[in-house]
Parts: C-alpha cells; sequence; structure tokens
C-alpha cells in the first residue's frame, strides 16, 4: 500500500519508489481530479534535483495527459514553494512536487498541493491512497503529450515567484549593509531562487555545494548542525557576515553565524517573529507545532500576543497561520511561512528575511539572540530517535497512549499532558518533553526542551528508558 505522511509519499528508490507504484499515483491524482470536478484548469509539475526526480515527474505527466488533464512542466528542477506559489497565484486545482525533501538520497516521493498552495490534507491523501490502491493506469508519450497541447512548458516559472518576495522585503537595508554571505543550497533545486533575490538586493554572495549531485555529496540534504560543518568553518575562515543553507527541495533553512555559530530553526523562528513585530510593526498571534520551543510562548505573551500550538505537519500551521492572521509560522525542523506569502515552508523568503534582520538591525544573529536570552532566559531543545520492531509498536502505543503511563521525571512537577499528536508532558517551568511515532520510519521520535542541553537530554533518556522497559 502506498501511504501518505505529513510530506507527502516517500519511498526507497528502486524498493516502493517504482515508475509502476509513480504512475499508479498519477492515476490516482487523475482520479481524484474526474471524481471531484477539478479537470477545468492545469497541474503543475515540478521536480528537485533526485536521482529519478525528472523523469518520474515526465512520467506523472504522461499519465495525467492520458486522463485528459492538461500539464504545466517545468524546463528546469523547482524548489517546493514555487510549486506551492504557482497554485495559489494562479490560481490552480493541483500542483505535484516531486522530492523527498531533506531525506537521504535513497529516497524520493511525492508531494501533491491543492488550492491556495496548501498541503494536501489528511483526508484528501487518505481518500487518494484508496483510489491509487484500485486505480487502472493509462499513460500516453510525452512527445505526443505535448504535440497535442496537453503538456505545456513553463516559460519564465520564477519571475513571479521572485518578484513576489522583493516586494516584501526592505531591499535599501539589504542594499546600504553591504553584507557578504556563503551560501549553501546543499546541491538540491533552491539554489537559482535564493541566489537571485540576494544579487537583487546587492548582496556579495559565494555559493558551495551548488552543483547537481543525486548523491547530495555524500550527506543528508537537510541544514542541520551536523551537515553544515563545512559552511560554519569556510564562514569564519573567510570571513563572511553569514552563512546560509537550505535542504534538497528548497523548504527548510539552517544559518551559520559569522563567528562559526549555529542558528537553528527555533532560534531563527523566535528571532524573526521579534523583528517582525518589533521593528516591522507587524502585530499579531504566532504559530508553532507541539515540537517547537516554548521561548515562543514567552516572546509572544511579552507583546500581549498568543502562541498557537498545533500538531505537527505544516498544513496546521498554515490552517492555523490563516485562521489568526498569525505574523509567522514555523516548526523546529526548519519550516516556516511569513504572513501574506504561501501557506508552505519557504527556505528562500525566510532566509532573504533573516538577511533583511541582520542588515536592519545592524546587529549578527548572535548579538540579536543573546539580546533575546537575556530576556526571556535560555531554551535549549534536544531530540533523539527510539528504533523499535514493528511488532513492538502496539505495546508502546497502549503504554503511552491508552494506559496513559508516564515515568517519573527526577525535580520535575507536570502541569499537563497532551495527547493529541503523541504523548508530551508539559511541566511547570515551561519545559517539555513529547514522544511521537514517525509517519515514514519505525522510530518514537522523542524531543524535550529546558534551561540547558543536559537537562533536556536527561528528559529524553528517562522517557527512552520507560518505553523501552
Amino acid at each position: 500500500m502506498i501511504r501518505f505522511g505529513t510530506g507527502g509519499w516517500r519511498a526507497v528508490i528502486g524498493d516502493d519508489f517504482t515508475k509502476e507504484n509513480i504512475q499508479r499515483v498519477a492515476q490516482g491524482i487523475a482520479d481524484l481530479m474526474v471524481e471531484e470536478g477539478k479537470t477545468d484548469k492545469p497541474v503543475m509539475i515540478g521536480y528537485d534535483r533526485r536521482f529519478l526526480s525528472k523523469e518520474s515527474a515526465i512520467w506523472v505527466a504522461e499519465v495525467l495527459a492520458a486522463n485528459g488533464a492538461q500539464v504545466l512542466f517545468m524546463k528546469r528542477s523547482a524548489p517546493t514553494p514555487l510549486v506551492m506559489f504557482t497554485v495559489k497565484d494562479e490560481p490552480l486545482h493541483y500542483g505535484i512536487e516531486i522530492t523527498a525533501s531533506h531525506n537521504p538520497a535513497i529516497y524520493n516521493g511525492i508531494k501533491l498541493i491543492v488550492e491556495e498552495g496548501r498541503d494536501a490534507s489528511v483526508e484528501c491523501t487518505s481518500h487518494l491512497e484508496e483510489l491509487i490502491a484500485r486505480a487502472t493506469v493509462r499513460s500516453m508519450p510525452f512527445e505526443k503529450a505535448e504535440a497535442d497541447g496537453k503538456i505545456i512548458f513553463l516559460q519564465t516559472p520564477f519571475n513571479r515567484f521572485l518578484d513576489s518576495i522583493l516586494s516584501r522585503l526592505d531591499l535599501n537595508a539589504i542594499r546600504n549593509a553591504g553584507i557578504r554571505l556563503l551560501f549553501n543550497p546543499m546541491h538540491g533545486s533552491g539554489s537559482y531562487p535564493l541566489t537571485a533575490v540576494l544579487y537583487t538586493a546587492r548582496c556579495t554572495v559565494d555559493l558551495m555545494d551548488a552543483n547537481r549531485d543525486a548523491f547530495f555529496g555524500g550527506m543528508t540534504p537537510a541544514p542541520g548542525l551536523h551537515q553544515l560543518g563545512t559552511l560554519a568553518t569556510r564562514v569564519v575562515q573567510e570571513g563572511y557576515d553569514l552563512g546560509i543553507a537550505i535542504d534538497g527541495d528548497g523548504d527548510r533553512v539552517g544559518i551559520i553565524d559569522k563567528n562559526g555559530t549555529y542558528i537553528d530553526a527555533n532560534q531563527i523562528l523566535v528571532m524573526l517573529y521579534y523583528y517582525l513585530h518589533e521593528y516591522r510593526g507587524w502585530k499579531g498571534p504566532v504559530v508553532r507545532n507541539l515540537a517547537t520551543t516554548h521561548m515562543l510562548d514567552m516572546v509572544a505573551e511579552s507583546f500581549g500576543e498568543t502562541c498557537y500550538e498545533v500538531p505537527v505537519g505544516f498544513k496546521y500551521i498554515s490552517a492555523k497561520l490563516d485562521e489568526k492572521d498569525a505574523v509567522l509560522g514555523g516548526e523546529s525542523s526548519g519550516g516556516l511561512t511569513v504572513r501574506g506569502h504561501i501557506f508552505g515552508k519557504d527556505s528562500i523568503y525566510a532566509a532573504a528575511l533573516f538577511v533583511e534582520m541582520l542588515c536592519a538591525t545592524g546587529k549578527s544573529a548572535t548579538e540579536l539572540w543573546d539580546q533575546l536570552t537575556a530576556r526571556y532566559g535560555t531554551h535549549v531543545m534536544e531530540e533523539d530517535n527510539l528504533t523499535f520492531r514493528p511488532e513492538d509498536k502496539p505495546r508502546i502505543d497502549n503504554l503511552l497512549m491508552v494506559e496513559k503511563q508516564l515515568p517519573v521525571f527526577a525535580e520535575k512537577q507536570i502541569a499537563k499532558v497532551g495527547y493529541e499528536d503523541g504523548c508530551k508532558v508539559y511541566f511547570t517551568d515551561n519545559s517539555f518533553v513529547i514522544c511521537r511515532f514517525s509517519g515514514t520510519e519505525p522510530l518514537l521520535r522523542i524531543f524535550a526542551e529546558d534551561a540547558d542541553s543536559t537537562s533536556a537530554k536527561a528528559l529524553i533518556d528517562t522517557m527512552k528508558r520507560f518505553v523501552m522497559g
């Protein structure tokens, strides 16, 4: 069975990610379009730089064309935010991105985007899974579909996307700062658009790992601390003001300060919310998922605003951001979006906005963070994964979610326990620990936040020992 998680369908290439299964997914999407009466508009198909991504996009286009749909096709790789923006901007009913995002190189996948450029809902993907299971694939040659006008190549797909981002930036602040940047797109599809934005803002930009490499230089294309050691070294040794990294499909961002310090996603969220609210004057709440820093809650409260917590899955963040007209929303895994832009993660806009923040304030990322921790205290998040045998999952689920048992947390007082998405224990000192099952692997993901790394790791270890019995 083909299953969609929070980021779409992802599978190991040559195992489940095969031409046959790709065509089945495409046929399921075609059947969904017919069933919902949404065949009146084209479907945009984008693809990242992974192995088989372009070929998979072609196979999907051939199936959609054979089912009477018109396809808007890319001449080059495209980041996921571009597809989401185009679906919103045109507007279209559907968009498709061939990507496994930040997963290792052996994976690829398909992400379905629906009206307004949103991630497909759980209800939509659950029904799509049913359609895929009983799909009878129809396909036609790509060349014939193009000749028949069913496949149309987009000539200037990036222009309106880039112009939209540029219109939201304080370009004068950036241009007057003379900032020098080292940009690592991690061999991914976000290389061109962010470079174009930064050049337009008159930044000095040098690139590393910008070529296409289906193996991502032997690294996982995720802009995390362990993947950015070389970027950090070069930023310090070569005197850059900032290092920027984005993941394989351009929806997650990581930052290296000029002193080589890694700025994680939680810090980026807090700093950008503070900047937009206090410097730009954008009033409103903020949204985070339940595995993201509670420092956002403290910042929002100090502004007289609210921080809304939602389950894991960016669709929940974007929906709540829209509902509450929030300033921004994001998650600790590296994705965020800002009011008025798209309803999905966009590292191109986020990175450019971060650059604007440094230029407008005249402070380094570390200086800004020190200013915030002096006011709100330190908040350190740690995470770990517990691997289990598939047959152990019912026992773990019963222990945490049915019997609702918990370990004894030394020197901690529990404020409440939530079960909306996994098991989350909230403590009275604003720290927390959460356990939730991965949607794609036999893993129990455990996150904890406390005043320091040692305390956060202790919370994780306590939970791991309890679950393992």
